[in-house]
């Protein structure tokens, strides 16, 4: 799946919910791996604020909506539009807005649908960004609840139950795409209920909002207006989460389930997935491909693949490359290895377990310098069948060979061994997990 942008600027005009301000949009394409990002016209200087969980205003400052902002500039209520663009598959993006506030147009997302898909959207060539949850994650208040568990597709189930007759448990389920966005929740509008409208005016809120463009639910049901669905609620929650979502910058699979959940826990779990995905980075070797020319690698070649340096770098340089086949290595045992200082110091030999690095280390280079795995991580999975069969010590030199087992998308089994003046010293075979985040 490739980044997306829109092909050609388009503009788009409205009235915010909650200010009651006008303003006038302008959509422009923007270059990969930019993200979504929005620019204050009406601020001289103004800087540019990326729709980024680093930027969220608190719920207190921007209660009932979701907004983003820096240094003072501020851009509120943008849940809706970045449904939209989740829906679109949009990466890439400015708005430009003369105002503080996006319009709010008929209270869901199907304008910004529209617009979009009228100008056009093209593909960036450039691998688009998805992780796929690990473990799970959840987070709840007052009752509410929200929480995300692993899966294969990105699915979402909602259920809305609140103290009155028509907002009484709602339940709905869906495995989310652009068509089912579009189907199925794009067109469902923001709520409220009648007895909260004088509370939300005194807090200077929903001063553009109106019966045509907010659900109002009085005692005796919708006011002045009809639901387009029965459960017209849970639907407009699920397209309000999508869009805090995507405050993330990036997809996710995973199964969204959530109780009750609005603005507030929808951050919180934003900003768990974000941690989790960090940290599960963090252990990973990230694949990049370079260009050598021919099979062999240098050390400096070897470095701009693996992220190791001195001293857990263990491959000085790469002599046989058969891509998806197999990898030669080379490593030159000197007494200056920082190992031998403190492992047998009287009788210097080389760890078997750095051995077994080693191997692995030429296997990484073997599987991540390929044009279909950039942006991929792999992750050490498991060891078998290792075997030491003679000491390596300084002066030796290890040559490192790596023949693939089975090579598939997500996983890499390979048989490795190490060999001195054409003996093997160790051998072993290895796993590894090829995954997007």
């Amino acid at each position: 799946m490739e980044q997306r942008t829109i092909k050609k600027l388009i503009g788009l005009s409205g009235v915010g919910l909650h200010t009651g301000v006008r303003v006038n949009l302008k959509f422009k394409p923007a270059p990969t791996n930019t993200g979504i990002n929005f620019i204050r016209v009406d601020i001289k200087d103004s800087p540019m604020v990326k729709a980024d969980i680093n930027y969220i205003l608190s719920q207190e400052k921007s209660p009932r909506r979701t907004s983003i902002g820096i240094s003072g500039v501020e851009i509120h209520t943008i849940e809706h539009l970045m449904a939209a663009l989740w829906a679109l598959g949009i990466d890439n993006i400015i708005i430009e807005t003369d105002g503080p506030e996006l319009p709010g147009l008929d209270g869901s997302a199907m304008g910004f649908i529209e617009i979009l898909k009228k100008v056009g959207i093209e593909e960036q060539g450039v691998q688009k960004r998805i992780y796929q949850v690990r473990s799970p994650l959840w987070a709840e208040q007052d009752g509410a609840m929200i929480m995300v568990l692993p899966d294969d597709n990105f699915r979402v189930s909602y259920t809305l139950n609140y103290e009155h007759p028509l907002l009484k448990a709602q339940y709905i389920s869906f495995t989310v795409d652009e068509n089912s966005f579009q189907k199925e929740i794009a067109t469902a509008r923001t709520f409220c209920l009648e007895k909260e409208v004088n509370e939300l005016r005194k807090k200077g809120l929903g001063k553009g909002a109106n019966y045509d463009n907010t659900v109002v639910v009085g005692e005796g049901g919708v006011i002045d207006n009809k639901l387009r669905f029965e459960d017209e609620f849970a639907r407009h929650k699920i397209l309000d989460l999508l869009g805090d979502l995507y405050l993330l910058g990036y997809s996710i699979r995973g199964h969204i389930i959530a109780m009750r959940s609005g603005h507030p826990l929808n951050v919180q779990l934003v900003e768990k997935i974000n941690s989790q995905r960090e940290k599960f980075q963090a252990g990973g070797i990230k694949a990049v491909y370079v260009e050598t020319g021919g099979n062999a690698l240098d050390s400096m070649d070897i470095q701009k693949i693996l992220p190791h340096r001195y001293p857990f770098l263990l491959v000085d340089k790469i002599i046989e490359t058969v891509p998806d086949t197999r990898a030669v290595g080379i490593k030159n045992v000197t007494m200056n290895e920082h190992f031998f200082t403190g492992h047998f110091p009287g009788r210097p030999v080389m760890p078997g377990v750095l051995i077994i690095e080693a191997m692995a280390q030429v296997a990484g280079v073997l599987m991540l310098n390929k044009k279909e795995n950039v942006g991929k991580y792999a992750y050490f999975m498991s060891l078998d069948n290792a075997k030491f069969r003679k000491t390596v010590v300084p002066g030796d030199q290890l040559r490192l060979e790596v023949e693939v087992v089975k090579l598939r998308q997500k996983t890499g089994q390979v048989h490795t061994k190490a060999l001195v003046d054409g003996a093997v010293v160790s051998e072993a075979d290895l796993m590894f997990a090829l995954v997007d985040v």
